[in-house]
C-alpha cells in the first residue's frame, strides 16, 4: 500500500557507526530501501572517530537516521555542536523528548535518558512525559484517540521485567499514548513480548494493542538481535477493523495491575475540568502557539478538552441528566426531548453508556439504534410527517442522534437544503446508500444526515465546521422556517413546558415504543 512506511530500528550503537550502516546496506540490498532508521539507547560511545568521516562527507549516511539523547553525562559533548537537530547530512538528533510526525502522517513519540526527580540533560521527569502525552493528544476529540505508531525510549518501562533499571513514568506514558510499537535499549537485551491491550479510557474507547521490543547493542558478543525491520501504515490511515484486530497470542497489559504505578497517576497527569452544556457539546477552540523543545519545533493546533463520564450531561447514570426530558429507555439507548427543540417533536436518540459516535458502536448496539429510528419513522408517518436524522461527531464526546420531523409534503427539499448549505460553507458531502453497519462510518470527526428516502449524506470536512449546521438547514424558510431557533440556547423552554411536551410525546408514541 502507498501509505506503508519501511522502518528500521536499532539498539545501542555505542559509536559502532560503520557496523550499523554496513548492516543497513546489506538489509537494503535484500529488501529494498528503507524510509527511516531510528536508534534507541546510546548512539555515542567512548570512541566516536567513525562519525568524522560522515561529518566530512567522505561517507554518507545511507538512510534518514534519527537518534535519541544520551543518559550519560560523558556523552554530552557530542551534542554540543548540534544545530537544529542535524549532526551531519541524514543523521538527526530528535531531541530530549517530544513527538515527530513524518510527511506520511506516521507519529513517533520519544523520551531520552533515564527517569529522575528533576529534568536534566540526561534525565527526564514527570513534566517531560506529561508534555509528550499532551503533544500526542493535542487536537483529539475525547474518546476518538487512535494511539500513535511508535514510542522510542532509552529506558525500559516498569512492569515488563528483565531490565536492571526501569521507569514507572514510561509505563504510564505507554498506557496513555498507546503506541503500536514500543522500542527501547540500554540493557543489551533482545526481548520481544506478545502484544497486549491497553484498557479504554476517556481518551480512547478502543483497547489498542502494543508490541514491546527491546533491542541489544550493535554487534554484541552474545549475537542477540539488535536491528528490527517493519512495514507500517500510519494509525490515522488504517481501517478501524485492522487497528483493533486481535491475535491469538495476546497477553494481559503488564501495567494495569501494578500498585506502584497507581500512586503516581494523579501527580503525573492532571485533566482540565470541562464546562459542558446539555445537548450542546460545542466549545471554543483555543489556538496554541508555536513552541520549541530541544531545538524541535512543533505546532499546537488545539487544546484538547477531556470529559468526565460522571459529570457528562448525556450519560444516563450521571447526576446531571435532566430526567424529566426522558421519553423511553432501551438496553443501549434512550429517547429524550431535545433541549431548545426545533419543534414539539424534536427528539434525541442518546447512548446510555459513554460512547462518542455511531461509528464506534457494536453490532448489537447499532441494531437497537436502528430499531429506535424505525419506531420513530413509523410514529411520524402516522401523523403524515417524515423525519430527518443527523449526527455531529465533532466537538462532542457523547453520541446523540437528532430526529426532527417535518411535513411529508416538503421533506423532498431536505437533500437540496443540505447541498445548498454545504456549498455556502465549502463542505464536501458524499452521497451514500442507507447506513446498515457502523463500519461504514469514519472513526474520526464527521457529520451525517439521513434523509427520509433512505439516502445518507456524509462529510469529513470538519475544519471550521459550523456547530449548528444541521439545525440551520432544518430552519430554512423552505423547511421549518424558523431561523430564530438555529442556536438551541435562543429557544429554551421552561421546565413545565418541557414536561408537558414529554408527556404528550409519550402518550402518542406508546403504540410504537418497543420498550413498553
Amino acid at each position: 500500500m502507498e501509505n506503508k512506511q519501511k522502518i528500521l530500528v536499532c539498539g545501542d550503537v555505542c559509536g559502532k557507526i560503520n557496523k550499523l550502516f554496513d548492516r543497513v546496506d546489506t538489509i537494503s540490498k535484500k529488501s529494498g530501501s528503507f524510509d527511516f532508521l531510528f536508534c534507541v539507547g546510546e548512539f555515542f560511545g567512548d570512541n566516536n572517530r567513525e562519525l568524522e568521516e560522515y561529518k566530512s562527507g567522505v561517507k554518507k549516511v545511507p538512510v534518514p537516521t534519527y537518534i535519541l539523547g544520551t543518559s550519560e553525562e560523558k556523552h554530552l559533548p557530542q551534542f554540543e555542536d548540534v544545530r537544529d537537530g542535524e549532526i551531519c547530512p541524514n543523521l538527526t538528533y530528535l531531541g530530549k523528548s517530544g513527538i515527530y510526525v513524518t510527511s506520511s502522517g506516521m507519529k513517533i513519540a520519544y523520551v531520552s535518558g533515564k527517569e529522575g526527580e528533576k529534568s536534566t540533560k540526561v534525565t527526564f521527569s514527570a513534566e517531560d512525559t506529561k508534555s509528550v502525552k499532551m503533544s500526542c493528544l493535542v487536537g483529539k476529540i475525547a474518546g476518538d484517540y487512535r494511539g500513535i505508531d511508535i514510542l522510542l525510549t532509552s529506558q525500559w518501562p516498569f512492569g515488563i521485567g528483565d531490565a536492571s533499571k526501569s521507569s514507572k513514568l514510561i509505563s504510564l506514558l505507554a498506557m496513555d499514548i498507546r503506541p503500536r510499537y514500543h522500542f527501547c535499549g540500554l540493557e543489551n537485551i533482545h526481548c520481544e513480548k506478545a502484544p497486549f491491550r491497553n484498557p479504554s479510557d476517556n481518551n480512547s474507547q478502543l483497547d489498542l494493542a502494543t508490541r514491546f521490543i527491546s533491542l541489544a547493542s550493535v554487534t554484541n558478543t552474545q549475537k542477540l538481535k539488535w536491528i528490527y525491520a517493519l512495514n507500517i501504515t500510519p494509525v490515522d490511515k488504517m481501517r478501524l477493523t485492522d487497528l483493533i484486530q486481535r491475535t491469538v497470542d495476546e497477553i494481559e497489559c503488564p501495567y494495569v495491575s501494578i500498585p506502584e504505578l497507581q500512586s503516581i497517576v494523579g501527580s503525573q497527569f492532571t485533566s482540565e475540568k470541562p464546562s459542558q452544556y446539555f445537548y450542546d457539546m460545542g466549545s471554543n477552540d483555543q489556538q496554541g502557539k508555536r513552541g520549541n523543545q530541544d531545538g524541535m519545533s512543533y505546532q499546537r493546533k488545539r487544546i484538547r478538552k477531556e470529559y468526565s463520564q460522571e459529570t457528562c450531561w448525556f450519560c444516563l447514570s450521571s447526576a446531571n441528566v435532566e430526567k424529566h426530558l426522558i421519553i423511553s429507555i432501551g438496553e443501549s439507548f434512550y429517547l429524550a426531548l431535545a433541549k431548545g427543540p426545533l419543534n414539539d417533536q424534536h427528539i434525541l436518540i442518546i447512548s446510555i453508556s459513554h460512547v462518542q459516535s455511531v461509528s464506534l458502536l457494536s453490532e448489537d448496539e447499532f441494531a437497537e439504534l436502528e430499531r429506535f429510528k424505525d419506531a420513530l419513522v413509523a410514529f411520524y408517518k402516522s401523523q403524515d410527517k417524515s423525519v430527518c436524522f443527523f449526527e455531529r461527531n465533532y466537538r462532542s464526546s457523547h453520541l446523540q442522534v437528532n430526529a426532527i420531523p417535518l411535513e411529508a409534503s416538503i421533506a423532498w427539499q431536505l437533500g437540496e437544503g443540505f447541498e445548498n448549505s454545504a456549498e455556502i460553507y465549502k463542505l464536501e458531502f458524499e452521497k451514500l446508500p442507507k447506513i446498515t453497519n457502523p463500519s461504514q462510518l469514519p472513526t474520526g470527526p464527521y457529520f451525517l444526515a439521513e434523509l427520509p428516502e433512505g439516502e445518507a449524506l456524509l462529510t469529513r470536512s470538519m475544519k471550521h465546521f459550523p456547530i449548528h449546521f444541521g439545525r440551520e438547514v432544518l430552519c430554512h424558510e423552505n423547511l421549518l422556517d424558523s431561523d430564530e431557533k438555529i442556536d438551541w440556547k435562543e429557544c429554551l423552554l421552561d421546565v413545565d413546558r418541557e414536561k408537558e411536551l414529554v408527556q404528550q410525546f409519550k402518550n402518542e408514541f406508546t403504540p410504537f415504543d418497543f420498550t413498553v
